[in-house]
């Protein structure tokens, strides 16, 4: 990852004035599918998920919703709130920030689906932090991050977004350090769009 044109702190404001047009504009074809199942296939049978930087809910929390899990939907973007309310009235939608959330209580997964890499490089270390004290002893965390150290810059709407990522060794380190095991990592995985998607389990 190289080159940035970006501004991390603009994040929040991004997904909230285009909330519409990125809901609008995300794919249903479910790409994620075999990672979602393969993280699922890790968790109890109606286990507790945390979808963290969930969005609109589409299409990753429809899954595990579908798949008989209790989803709980956190995003820092009111707006994408009120769309993920509008679909799900009966759902646990929260608004918190993915750098400082302190749900307390804990989860049997997480999935933080094209969320955590919007985060710098130190604030995903303190998020990895987070996200294990947010889980079952047993519990798995499935993520997408860079295929490399860097940081880059995409785009929501018509909106330039940050994006960073710890390379592969530092993310295993980062992990350990806060009782994760890495279980899977495949950067750049042709069956999902080429997303780098990195897999752990809490030991």
């Amino acid at each position: 990852m190289a080159g940035i044109a970006a501004d991390p702190e603009n994040i929040r404001d991004v997904y909230e004035t285009q909330a519409a047009q990125y809901d609008s504009q995300r794919s249903r074809a479910l790409f994620e599918a075999r990672w979602l199942a393969r993280f699922a296939a890790c968790l109890p049978v109606g286990g507790q998920v945390l979808d963290l930087g969930c969005g609109a809910g589409e299409p990753i929390a429809r899954w595990f919703i579908a798949e008989g899990f209790r989803v709980t939907g956190v995003d820092f973007a009111a707006a994408m709130l009120d769309i993920a309310r509008t679909r799900w009235p009966n759902g646990d939608w929260r608004q918190a920030d993915m750098r400082n959330f302190d749900l307390e209580e804990r989860f049997d997964g997480i999935v933080a689906w094209n969320s955590f890499f919007h985060l710098t490089q130190q604030e995903q270390q303190g998020c990895i932090a987070r996200m294990a004290a947010h889980l079952n002893a047993g519990g798995t965390l499935l993520t997408t991050v860079g295929p490399d150290a860097g940081e880059v810059a995409g785009t929501v709407g018509d909106r330039p977004v940050y994006h960073a990522s710890l390379s592969p060794a530092q993310y295993a380190t980062c992990l350990e350090e806060n009782g994760l095991r890495l279980t899977g990592y495949l950067a750049e995985d042709p069956e999902t769009n080429k997303h780098s998607v990195l897999m752990a389990r809490k030991v």
